[in-house]
């Protein structure tokens, strides 16, 4: 049989009101108290019963989350993130997977799924502002990314304008010169925001700003960061730095070098975006700019959870912290370390006790 919230506030020790505040999350509960009644739950194998906690909250208790993919670690973090700040407000995450088709898109932005769904935070890829701008349906709903996005709606994203001018000017910082950008694209949006930060830093050192050091690539994955990398090589006279406009580009790129047995950062500096886990596990480790992903979960969470409950206030546009993580492939091995090669074809390495 099914334990009850009666059963949890008895093996508490506490009221069932007392145990209902907690798991309402209400605010005004002892943290000893709060500890009893969740090791109860735990216990217990205590489960909410959602139908009726609907019913009498006037919500459906579930948010979708609507992101172009989930192969991308970045989103697959971002996700993780969403979920736990969502929990800890009561509500359960669905997920919703657009691949960036416009089509796809539109379902979320037109609401076809908001019977089941109490609000949704979205972020798009492949409609323009002026489409989401038309958007009729009432369903509260939270944008994502560094996009433009139309007046009158809620919007988190990172100052990548300033985040790239930050990596650019460290690459600057470390003596570089002659400094790349992986990652351009023809429409407006994440990347043309990062070029815009990138040329910034470069006319504010006095350097020129080279159409052959700008690689655009079709997408923003690790195959396009390593072809990039080989083209900027292939040129008589290759760049000292590359500025990737995300990490999985930046693991790429790293991969070309070590196979052109070019030496990073001694011969070319390395900076990525995002700060995935790869990053800092990566030989060597690469230096990124590090989005608060915590933060931006819990202001999308709070912004919606406040829209969800009838907040009717102006549209509020919400700037993420960030920081730059200086590692490896901008400062090199820390002295003490040596960094192993790969040995070459043919050789063979005995394992170390």
């Amino acid at each position: 049989m099914a334990a009850r919230l009666r059963d949890v506030a008895e093996r508490a020790g506490v009221s069932v009101k007392t145990a209902s505040n907690v798991l309402n999350h209400h605010p005004h509960v002892k943290a000893s108290t709060r500890e009893r009644v969740e090791a109860a739950m735990a216990e217990l194998h205590y489960r909410p019963n959602l139908s009726a906690r609907s019913l009498k909250h006037g919500r459906a208790g579930f948010l979708a989350l609507a992101v172009p993919a989930m192969d991308s670690p970045y989103f697959a973090e971002l996700a993780a993130r969403i979920t736990e700040e969502a929990a800890a407000l009561g509500f359960i995450v669905l997920l919703d997977v657009t691949g960036g088709d416009a089509d796809a898109e539109r379902v979320v932005l037109e609401g076809m799924r908001s019977h089941v769904i109490d609000g949704v935070i979205f972020s798009p890829l492949a409609l323009s502002a002026d489409e989401i701008g038309r958007r009729a349906d009432s369903l509260p709903m939270v944008l994502l990314g560094e996009r433009p996005v139309p007046t009158g709606f809620d919007h988190i994203a990172v100052d990548s304008v300033a985040a790239a001018r930050a990596a650019t000017e460290h690459l600057v910082a470390q003596g570089r010169r002659r400094i790349a950008a992986v990652g351009r694209e023809t429409t407006k949006g994440t990347a043309s925001a990062r070029l815009r930060g990138y040329r910034q830093a470069l006319k504010a050192a006095g350097l020129p700003y080279d159409t052959d050091l700008v690689i655009g690539v079709p997408h923003f994955e690790r195959a396009d960061g390593h072809a990039a990398m080989q083209q900027l090589l292939a040129l008589p006279e290759p760049p000292d730095a590359v500025f990737c406009f995300n990490d999985l580009m930046a693991i790429g790129a790293l991969r070309a070098c070590v196979e052109a047995g070019v030496q990073v950062p001694e011969e070319v500096a390395i900076v990525g975006f995002d700060d995935i886990a790869e990053t800092r596990y990566s030989n060597p480790t690469v230096t990124t700019i590090s989005p608060d992903l915590t933060g931006l979960a819990r202001a999308a969470l709070e912004l919606l959870s406040r829209r969800i409950d009838g907040d009717d206030g102006p549209a509020e546009e919400v700037e993420v912290a960030w920081t730059l993580e200086a590692r490896e492939t901008t400062l090199g091995v820390p002295p003490g370390r040596s960094r192993r090669r790969a040995p070459r074809s043919g050789a063979t390495t005995t394992p170390t006790r």
